[in-house]
């Protein structure tokens, strides 16, 4: 009897404790947190920039800058050719006694890649194509500027008319900030009179400078092709 007793004690108390084993088990895996899921960003749509100075045909800056010193243009300095670049072409076409016609046209991109942290490429190519037009909208000494929403230059552009004064002549201008995919164009085209020149007409700037421009956009569909 004492024997009996002894192995159906043992027996239960055995039982007892795989049970709460278990519950135990059980309950650590239900209270265990479920991993996050990883962040994504949508990919950039552009991987590259065209040759900046090509970006532009020679054909466009011969008939915008004339008398340009360098028909090829002058590249900005840049330590990172991938993601920004510029180019700029100017001269004097002088007239003699008729006065002299003076061009300047400079285009630059900045291309944007896709961040967790950050956003987007063309989120943030979006939200720097506002502060870069904020920037041309407030140049000093503009005057009579006008902003105009532009077609067909990207997915997004407007332009910016305005006079400025310098070097004792007035100036005509009209810049362009425009959008496409993850990349941001930014051209400015400006001229003067000299010597009794009249200066040139605002929509003759402005077309120059919207033709340049519709070009520097599809060169950069064009170099990633």
């Amino acid at each position: 009897m004492l024997v009996a007793a002894g192995c159906s004690s043992d027996s239960g108390g055995s039982g007892d404790s795989g049970t709460k084993g278990q519950d135990k088990t059980s309950a650590s895996a239900s209270a265990a947190p479920k991993p996050s899921p990883t962040p994504t960003v949508e990919p950039a749509k552009f991987a590259k920039l065209p040759e900046v100075c090509k970006a532009i045909t020679a054909k466009t800056t011969a008939s915008l800058v004339p008398k340009a010193k360098s028909k090829k243009g002058t590249p900005a300095a840049s330590s990172d050719l991938a993601s920004r670049g510029g180019c700029s072409w100017n001269g004097l076409d002088d007239n003699g006694v008729d006065g002299s016609q003076y061009r300047w046209l400079d285009v630059s991109f900045y291309r944007y890649e896709s961040d967790v942290s950050l956003g987007s490429g063309e989120d943030r190519a979006r939200e720097n194509l506002t502060k870069e037009l904020a920037k041309v909208q407030e140049t000093p000494g503009a005057k009579n500027v006008r902003t105009a929403t532009a077609s067909g230059i990207g997915e997004e552009a407007k332009t910016v008319a305005y006079k400025l004064r310098k070097t004792d002549e007035d100036f005509v201008y009209a810049s362009v900030v425009a959008r496409t995919g993850n990349v941001l164009v930014l051209l400015s085209y400006n001229g003067a009179g000299y010597a009794g020149a009249d200066a040139p007409s605002d929509k003759k700037v402005m077309d120059g400078a919207v033709k340049a421009a519709k070009e520097a956009v599809a060169a950069v569909a064009a170099a990633n092709k």
